[in-house]
């Protein structure tokens, strides 16, 4: 995973952390609002509809008892009754004719008491007889398709259906009764009551959402249906489910509250509709997740365009440099963090450029020292040779001097030639500069003394070819005279500096002639025997040890001149 993302360029990896930076929360917020808004949701409308069918439940009850109440007043047993018996058992017409105004008048007197009664009569089982109804009765009045609610031995209550009065179209809620008059058992009682407060609670749309009703009776069978399509009334309602709990069935959730009669009410509520508020609220949620998103794709890209076009200028400016164009302008870009590092960036291209011409410089002196090293170079072998052959002829001819000359000789260019370019020990060089200092005192015409010290710790220190002879070639060439003293010492500083000092008693140098010496470029001073200069031995410890080493040259007229090395331990860049 770390490897193919450190594959992807900058932008899409700022796309993808802003993403998840944003997706991830609005995940974690959905999921959790999501269940928990769920959560709320059933409570709220279970509660809600459980507190509807309650007092839908509740307000059956009542109607079912105060329909009761009035036919047991209506029955034998109540105060009608009798008088109806007598009426029945009477065959005096004009006592027949007085108990049925009084039959009409106590009849009146119910209905009145009962403003919610509505149709009312006796009904005759054998003969389809109807007697003392107080409405007219609709012609296709038949008890076998009313709904029954529920159904005891001599009483059976029908759930809400169309009023049998033929002047009223609403819903009632009916009981049919039997009246138990003795030796009539064809007699029953049959009274409506509207249904209109119910239908009101039962119309109420809780939460704002489309809810359907249906009552099922004491069987399980649907006796009301607002949703005849999927469950019609006289159809059996679904046994798997649980009274008192939302469930799904087919579609639909169900919440059945049950009587303590046994018949139930249900609330059907489309799955659509109970999820309409949830999904509401998702299409919402989904709204500000695309908007969130949204801005964190421009505030990506904004991103991405405050990095892309800086890291494209520094692009520009790098390849300014490899294109060496150390002078091209510098354009800031307005933002601090980025001017800052482009003004350093400046300054690092100004310190390449001083360091090119610095290299540039030392290149140019290196080729220039390596001309005037091959200027000196000759065939060693043939030097060697001819030197040892004019030994020979020396010794044989008796000439003690020439032999110590040439062999001292041999042994100088043995040395100086042998090994051209690398270093040596300060013990070699100094034996070296011995052999050289026999030849300068044959060679000259007076007598000069020479006294060399070197510290035994430092005789093993590894230093660059030919530092000690122009420096005591100088000695000899700036006015050292009749008892002349050349001093050489070597020593240690500390751990990690070497000093040498070339000292003499002539007759000194000017403060102008020191200067020459120390910054003629060129050597345009006369060279004498092996010597190439003091500026042989500037270039070569400015090219083996860089700042790390100090030449000093101390003189004054008729004091004689000291002239100082303090040379590191290491080369430069080791």
């Amino acid at each position: 995973m770390n490897r193919i993302f450190t594959k992807l360029s900058l932008k899409k990896r700022l796309l993808i952390i802003i993403l998840t930076s944003s997706l991830l929360p609005l995940g974690l917020i959905g999921t959790l609002s999501y269940y928990k808004m769920y959560s709320m949701l059933n409570n709220k409308i279970e509660s809600s509809v459980q507190n509807n069918l309650q007092q839908v439940e509740l307000s059956l009850s009542n109607t079912l008892s105060n329909l009761n109440h009035v036919t047991q007043q209506l029955a034998f047993n109540g105060s009608i009754g009798r008088d109806l018996k007598q009426y029945l058992d009477s065959t005096n017409v004009y006592e027949k004719s007085r108990l049925e105004k009084e039959l009409v008048n106590e009849l009146n007197i119910i209905n009145f008491a009962n403003p919610t009664i509505g149709l009312t009569f006796y009904y005759f089982q054998n003969d389809h007889r109807f007697l003392f109804e107080n409405f007219p009765i609709k012609k296709d009045f038949d008890l076998d398709k009313l709904p029954i609610l529920q159904q005891y031995d001599s009483i059976t209550y029908y759930g809400p259906h169309k009023a049998s009065n033929r002047f009223d179209d609403s819903s009632v809620i009916s009981v049919f009764r039997q009246a138990n008059i003795p030796d009539r058992d064809d007699v029953y009682v049959y009274v409506e009551t509207g249904f209109n407060f119910a239908e009101k609670i039962l119309q109420s749309n809780p939460k704002g959402m489309h809810v359907d009703h249906l009552i099922v009776n004491d069987k399980g069978i649907v006796s009301y249906s607002e949703n005849s399509d999927a469950f019609p009334i006289g159809a059996a309602y679904p046994a798997d489910t649980e009274p008192g709990k939302l469930v799904k069935h087919n579609g639909y959730y169900l919440f059945q509250n049950v009587s303590n009669q046994g018949w139930s009410v249900v609330s059907v509520i489309a799955k659509s509709e109970y999820n309409k508020e949830i999904t509401e609220w998702i299409m919402q949620f989904a709204g500000f997740s695309l908007l969130t998103i949204a801005v964190s794709l421009l505030l990506g890209w904004l991103l991405w365009r405050m990095m892309y076009v800086p890291l494209t200028k520094f692009n520009n400016e790098i390849m300014q440099l490899a294109n060496k164009n150390f002078h091209s302008e510098i354009k800031m870009m307005q933002i601090p963090e980025f001017d800052h590092l482009l003004h350093q960036f400046w300054h690092m291209r100004r310190q390449i450029w001083d360091l090119l011409a610095e290299v540039e410089q030392k290149e140019k002196r290196k080729a220039d020292l390596e001309v005037e090293k091959l200027m000196y170079q000759i065939n060693p072998h043939f030097l060697y040779n001819t030197l040892d052959t004019v030994c020979w002829l020396a010794r044989l001819n008796g000439q003690d001097e020439i032999d110590r000359l040439v062999t001292s000789l041999n042994k100088l260019l043995h040395y100086n030639l042998d090994k051209q370019g690398q270093d040596t020990t300060i013990k070699q060089e100094i034996g070296a500069l011995k052999e050289y200092l026999n030849l300068q005192q044959i060679r000259y015409d007076f007598r000069f003394g020479v006294k060399i010290e070197a510290d035994e710790t430092a005789e093993n220190l590894s230093i660059p070819r030919f530092i000690l002879q122009p420096l005591v070639e100088n000695a000899l060439y700036h006015g050292l005279g009749d008892d002349g003293v050349i001093e050489v010492h070597v020593s240690m500083e500390d751990s990690s500096h070497v000093i040498v000092s070339v000292s003499d008693n002539g007759i000194g140098l000017s403060e102008e002639a020191i200067q020459k010496l120390l910054h003629n470029e060129r050597g345009e001073h006369k060279k004498m025997g092996f010597g190439i200069g003091i500026n042989y031995v500037k270039r070569i410890l400015s090219s083996r040890y860089g700042p790390g080493a100090e030449l000093q040259i101390k003189s004054s007229e008729g004091q004689g001149t000291t002239v100082l090395l303090r040379l590191p331990l290491k080369k430069e860049g080791k």
